[in-house]
């Protein structure tokens, strides 16, 4: 459901040992629209608010095996409790028992027999009060948050870090371990977890949205949903019965799906989860969530101004240069820069290599798997060539699935060394983010400098494919000079 159709009636807890009172105040309470929990004794009370959650005790002053002051001591010992309102019971005389419940943090005292109007009015004024004082500490660690999350997502202008950063905090702020931002639209059967604050090494993972009824109804509504409980939710219906069929064991006890716009359109979803181990979420937690990221993207879109205003110069040349999935040099780079290294070869006389690498049968990872897996792997081809190549080599993607690598004061036999150990690394890598295994193997052609004027940018990017070319009708993954 979404946020926008819950209206929970506050709970109140009676512990009373007086079984006509403890059914009276009940039926009062009930009468008055309240969601009443009444138990007989004070025994393991701590154990009951922790299960109930209520927003109001009663609580009775003298009740057998357990005394009603020590309990309410107990209760405002813990930090979980500190801030519940208690309510003291008694037939004890008006002033003493007065005296030593508000001493004890009692927010009030209500002597026997009391007054039916009297009585709901001060339930109702202790209630207020609390939802009062929550408020106030909710909108104070709200901005303390915001402020945290904003000094951190305008530290860095990369999308990749800001929206970890934002699942991190997000995460931290609501004491979740699972909170990920999945981008997707409405109506598209695969969405894409871009980042998870539970696994930081995770990028663009596809995921089909028939199992995610919470994401496509945020998507399709544009509002935040929140699902308290998966297992009894009858918008999940459908998926716990796939459940079921599968011996799938969820370990999911409540989710949010808070929708995302960047430029005014709808990009993806921020996806909350709660496991069975944690409290469940609820309103709160989706409004104080629904702030947070508001916020945050707003920040995010002020940043990329602010940087746009003061370094559109420096944007641009780095966009004019860098080929946009990967993040790698594109071909304009490349032949510029190889062009400087060839002049610097010619003058110094010292060697230089070049490489072409070339993923196999990658047609076939897009048709079986989808663009956006061709996609990531693309992007994680470039991230292996970047981890194995020196600081000085320059990575490029030439087109396709294409990659070029530069290697100064490197001959051909370091270059076949390198090259080989590219073969090698991508042959025994898995591309796949999560499920089936995803293999994925490289053909390499290596062309050395010869030293004369003969050599250019684009007769030594023809070398290197013809030797490609030969790594590839002598059966691929191989490497061929």
């Amino acid at each position: 459901m979404t946020i926008e159709a819950l209206v929970e009636a506050p709970k109140v807890l009676i512990a009373d040992d007086d079984e006509a009172l403890l059914h009276t105040l009940s039926w009062i309470l009930k009468d008055k629209g309240y969601d009443v929990v009444s138990v007989a004794t004070g025994e393991g009370l701590l154990a009951r608010l922790d299960n109930e959650k209520p927003d109001l005790l009663l609580l009775d002053i003298m009740m057998p095996k357990v005394d009603g002051l020590q309990l309410l001591e107990q209760i405002k010992g813990d930090e979980h409790w500190r801030d519940l309102p208690v309510l003291m019971i008694s037939s004890m005389p008006p002033e003493d028992g007065t005296v030593r419940s508000l001493g004890l943090g009692a927010a009030d005292f209500i002597s026997k027999p009391f007054r039916v109007r009297e009585f709901l009015a001060r339930v109702d004024s202790r209630l207020r009060q609390a939802r009062e004082l929550q408020e106030i500490r909710r909108e104070a660690r709200t901005r303390a948050e915001l402020m945290d999350i904003l000094h951190e997502v305008t530290d860095s202008i990369n999308p990749d870090e800001i929206y970890h950063i934002l699942t991190r905090r997000v995460a931290r702020a609501l004491n979740l371990s699972k909170c990920s931002m999945v981008a997707a639209r409405p109506g598209e059967p695969t969405g894409l977890v871009v980042t998870a604050a539970e696994n930081p090494m995770l990028r663009n993972l596809e995921i089909r949205l028939s199992g995610y009824p919470e994401i496509r109804q945020a998507l399709e509504t544009q509002q935040c949903v929140l699902v308290s409980d998966v297992s009894t939710d009858p918008l999940y219906e459908g998926v716990r019965e796939q459940w079921e069929q599968n011996d799938l064991e969820v370990t999911t006890r409540s989710v949010i799906a808070k929708p995302y716009f960047l430029r005014g359109e709808l990009a993806g979803v921020f996806f909350l989860r709660a496991t069975k181990d944690d409290p469940p979420l609820d309103e709160q937690d989706a409004t104080f969530a629904e702030s947070i990221i508001n916020a945050a993207v707003s920040a995010i879109e002020r940043a990329y101004d602010l940087e746009a205003a003061e370094s559109d110069k420096e944007r641009f040349r780095f966009l004019a240069n860098t080929d946009p999935l990967t993040g790698c040099h594109n071909r304009r780079a490349l032949l510029d820069e190889l062009d400087r290294e060839l002049n610097r070869a010619r003058r110094y006389h010292l060697q230089l290599t070049i490489l072409m690498v070339d993923l196999d049968r990658f047609k076939e990872v897009n048709d079986t798997r989808g663009h956006l897996v061709g996609d990531a792997v693309l992007r994680k081809i470039g991230d292996l060539l970047r981890r194995e190549a020196r600081t000085v080599d320059l990575i490029s993607r030439y087109g396709g699935e294409e990659f070029t690598v530069v290697l100064p004061d490197t001959g051909v036999e370091g270059g076949v060394s390198f090259a080989e150990r590219i073969r090698s690394r991508a042959e025994h890598f898995d591309f796949a983010d999560a499920g089936d295994p995803l293999r994925v193997t490289v053909s390499v052609g290596v062309a050395t400098f010869s030293g004369g004027r003969e050599d250019t940018a684009e007769t030594m990017i023809a070398k290197a494919d013809g030797a490609l070319y030969r790594a590839k009708a002598d059966g691929r993954n191989l490497v061929r000079q």
